[in-house]
């Protein structure tokens, strides 16, 4: 998707919640890793793998360009976390698949509705199209991670309602 906007100024708050946003993803690609380390499933493994390359750092890298290009000082950025064995990892410490994969669906759906909230806020049509995008590729993400949880059998069936 190539990035495009009109010569039209960003106003103060689509300024502030784009910076806001690459933070937020700098700091969720770092706990994405450290998920990573912590699973002993090659699916969940490959799932994370995938979402970071596909999804973070592609997103990353055109709010990145963005915010460049208007002349703002890009947010810090946590150190990549080094791999790490999951057998290194003392058994008390160690996160379990089942919870990593609800993790990171409730990571997916906070991502969600701050890009819906983006695409509310945004005046600019090409950003709102970037956001729309961003949205679509993560309700994606969330329908393999979904059917990823239940052929593993890491899905917790909420109690029905029978009268």
């Amino acid at each position: 998707m190539k990035i495009t906007w009109h010569e039209e100024p960003f106003h103060s708050g689509e300024i502030y919640h784009l910076w806001q946003y690459l933070y937020d993803l700098k700091l969720s690609g770092v706990i994405l890793q450290v998920y990573m380390n912590h699973s002993n499933d090659k699916k969940l493994k490959d799932f994370i793998d995938n979402l970071l390359e596909h999804g973070y750092e592609e997103e990353h890298g055109k709010i990145e360009f963005i915010l460049k290009e208007i002349g703002v000082r890009l947010p810090p950025a946590p150190p990549d976390r080094p791999h790490v064995d999951v057998k290194d990892i003392p058994a008390g410490a160690r996160m379990n698949d089942d919870e990593i994969s609800r993790l990171i669906l409730d990571e997916l759906r906070q991502k969600m509705i701050q890009c819906s909230y983006l695409i509310s806020l945004l005046t600019n049509e090409s950003i709102i199209e970037l956001f729309a995008h961003f949205h679509t590729h993560k309700i994606n993400e969330m329908n393999k991670l979904i059917l990823l949880i239940k052929e593993n059998g890491w899905y917790i069936q909420p109690p029905t309602h029978v009268k």
